[in-house]
Parts: structure tokens; sequence; C-alpha cells
């Protein structure tokens, strides 16, 4: 008998439910306090009620990742499932303690073997990590060669994206040179990435039809070296404009599978609406 090898992840994966029903992935909630008010993400709130909440709020909106004792909860269900493995994929540790605490938890369950993953990314760009994760337990792949396929995609793993306003990055903290980049920008949308787990400025371009050329040209320098084999546009409630540019995308990169993600509550907290990504990496 091999291992028995299940998935949590986080909701910060943005999965489509469709996907973590078929392939049976498991998941913690972040939360998200409006005016005072918590709401789980993905159970007390919405992605599209979300961004009606918060143009009515009265502050700004905060985060918070799911206690050690949801972790433990979980774990030790599907301990007693029967499963003997379980990799936890977390957000990245440079943006919240989520994967910290899968890691508290882990050492807190006995009788199954938790290892705790660092994504060091987040929404479907971790999202995609998950459902690869998912597609090899399913086929009976060992933990060891689920991790070392993990390792790769996170390897040749790219985020690039654009914020309508960095203050609300800047306010939560989550952007590490945020002081160096606010204040004087006027026009400027400057493109973001990860880099070692935090979101740190990338490069500044004066309109955001020019942020985007210079995305799509990264995208081609992966497409040329086949490290871009998947791709998500992922979009905080302006939709149209990911579906435009998710068009214009596909004809210049046919060999490249495009699909359209969003931004829940929880990030969709720090980016603001009208926050645009592109994420990619090999299958």
């Amino acid at each position: 008998m091999g291992e028995k090898i299940a998935i949590v992840t986080d909701s910060t994966a943005y999965l489509p439910q469709a996907v973590t029903e078929e392939l049976e992935i498991y998941s913690v909630a972040l939360s998200v306090t409006i005016d005072r008010k918590s709401y789980v993400e993905d159970k007390d709130i919405e992605e599209h009620s979300f961004y009606d909440l918060v143009k009515n709020a009265k502050a700004f909106p905060t985060t918070s990742q799911p206690a050690p004792g949801e972790f433990v909860s979980l774990y030790e269900s599907l301990r007693d499932k029967g499963f003997d493995t379980i990799i936890s994929i977390h957000l990245s540790s440079g943006i919240s303690g989520t994967y910290q605490n899968a890691i508290s938890a882990g050492e807190l369950v006995s009788g199954v073997n938790v290892i705790a993953y660092d994504s060091e990314i987040a929404c479907m760009a971790m999202g995609m990590m998950v459902e690869k994760a998912a597609h090899l337990a399913k086929d009976g792949a060992t933990s060891d060669t689920i991790l070392s396929n993990l390792d790769a995609m996170k390897q040749v793993l790219d985020a690039y994206f654009i914020v309508d306003d960095l203050n609300h990055l800047a306010r939560g903290g989550r952007l590490s040179n945020a002081q160096a980049i606010i204040g004087s920008l006027l026009q400027i949308k400057p493109i973001l990435h990860f880099e070692d787990t935090k979101i740190v400025l990338f490069e500044k371009i004066r309109t955001q039809k020019k942020a985007l050329r210079r995305i799509e040209a990264l995208l081609g320098e992966a497409v040329a070296n086949q490290t871009a084999q998947q791709a998500h546009i992922v979009q905080g409630n302006c939709y149209e404009k990911a579906e435009a540019w998710k068009s214009e995308l596909q004809k210049q990169y046919p060999t490249v599978d495009f699909k359209i993600s969003y931004f829940g509550p929880v990030i969709a907290t720090h980016l603001g609406e009208g926050a645009l990504a592109l994420v990619w990496t090999i299958k």
C-alpha cells in the first residue's frame, strides 16, 4: 500500500468549487473584517458582495489568518479518514502567517505526517500548484514526487500585477518598499511581483496600457523558454477588462492555456478594486 495523501490549501487559492470537489482538495479559510464585523472567506462573503460592502465601509478592512486550532481540527479529521500524509499548501509566508500556523498545527497532531508548503505566492498562482498536487495525489504519486513537482512549478512560476491604488498595500503592510514608490507617482502604474515571498516593485510604467504590454512581453519570454504552459488572468471586479485581455493573449500565444480567475475578499483587501494580474507556470 502506498501513501494515502490529502491535499490542503487555504481560501486564497480561489479555486473553482468544481475543481476542489472533483480533486478532493481540503481548505481552511481566512477572514476579512469590515466595520468590526468578521466575514469568513467563501462562507460569509463572496467576491462581489465584498466590493459593495467596502464602498460603504467607514474604515479600511483588515484580514486575519486561520487560527492553528482550525488546522488542528482539519488535520485530525483527515487522519481519522485514513490519510497518513497531508501536504498543506499556503499563501506566501511573506504576507501572511497562515503557513506558519500550518507548521505549528502539524506539530500538534499525531498519527499523520503533515508537510506544510510555502507557495511563496497567492491566488491562482498558488491554485495551479494545489491543483497539480491534487491530480498527482489522486493518481497515486508519492509525497516526494508531489513536492518535487511543486518545486519545479515554483521555480518557473511568475506573477506580475498592477493596482489602481497602492495605498491599500501600503496601509496593510504588504508592500515591502512602499515608502520608496508611493507619493510622487501621479500617473505611474507600477508593476508589482513577488520576490523572496514579499510583494515588491518590479518596474514603474507610465500608463496601464503600457504596463499590460510590458507584462505581455515578459510572458512572451517565458513562452519562448517553454516555462509558460498555463496562465491565469486574475481580476479585481473588472471581469470585462480581463476577458478582453485574455482574447488578445490567446491570439498572441495559442500554445498557452489561458483562464480567468479573481482576487477574493482577503487578497482584494490589500490590492483594491481594479487590480489585474497575469500568472503563469508549467503544467
